[in-house]
């Protein structure tokens, strides 16, 4: 069995998705052959060298889980894109480059945080390839702690802001950038994050059926895909 989650946003603000998420770990998670978790895991990060009490305390759940012998693999999301070695070797986990292609089944699928298939979002995607440009993650890595903090606190302020102006579509994938990056990795099925969108999205690619399954944020309920021997299945529970 292997379970896939994303879009927890992890903070210390939201205690009631922590604990459902510690409880997670230390149950359904623990007969799973592997945890994919695909992005946004924690509302902000700045650096593994700026890891709070809280963020260890996160690492050391996800390390006993690892130790208990389920695999637990981890990405990117656009709010803590600067996790690193450190925090993987303290949580026994693997850092996944994003696109990722897993073998579920023997079938080949697509895995990726899904920021960047909303390319009709043209000033995210800007800042996105600012961000992610080797040059600039060098910089940021060497700037202060405080300064890098400064700077995500502003980037979250004015994400939050810029998001309640956009229209709901220019902030969800783009139909023709789904089509093309499957095509170009030659799978019938995406798994992704990040629209918190959660659906089972059918498409024909090449006069073949294919699918897009979208995976929900946890905030007023939690989401679990799980993949095993029925298919692959999500469902929702009350983080309470």
């Amino acid at each position: 069995m292997i379970l896939l989650i994303s879009d927890l946003h992890l903070e210390e603000k939201r205690p009631d998705i922590t604990r459902a998420f510690l409880r997670f770990l230390e149950s359904r998670a623990t007969h799973a052959d592997a945890l994919y978790i695909l992005g946004d895991f924690f509302e902000v990060w700045v650096g593994d060298d700026g890891m709070t009490p809280y963020q260890h305390e996160i690492a050391e759940a996800l390390n006993t889980l690892s130790q208990h012998g389920t695999r637990i693999y981890l990405m990117h999301g656009n709010r803590d894109f600067m996790i690193g070695k450190a925090f993987c070797r303290e949580a026994g986990c693997t850092l996944l480059s994003d696109p990722h292609i897993a073998q579920f089944g023997g079938e080949r699928v697509l895995l990726m945080h899904g920021d960047s298939l909303c390319t009709r979002d043209e000033g995210y995607m800007r800042l996105r390839r600012l961000l992610r440009n080797p040059i600039s993650l060098f910089i940021l890595h060497h700037l202060s702690l405080s300064k890098r903090q400064k700077l995500a606190q502003k980037l979250r302020s004015s994400s939050k802001t810029e998001t309640r102006m956009k229209a709901s579509d220019i902030i969800d994938v783009t139909p023709a950038e789904v089509v093309s990056i499957m095509q170009h990795h030659g799978v019938r099925k995406l798994i992704h994050g990040h629209t918190h969108r959660p659906a089972i999205h059918t498409l024909e690619l090449a006069g073949d059926q294919a699918q897009r399954i979208v995976l929900g944020d946890w905030d007023r309920k939690g989401w679990v895909l799980q993949v095993d021997q029925t298919g692959f299945n999500q469902t929702s529970f009350d983080l309470s």
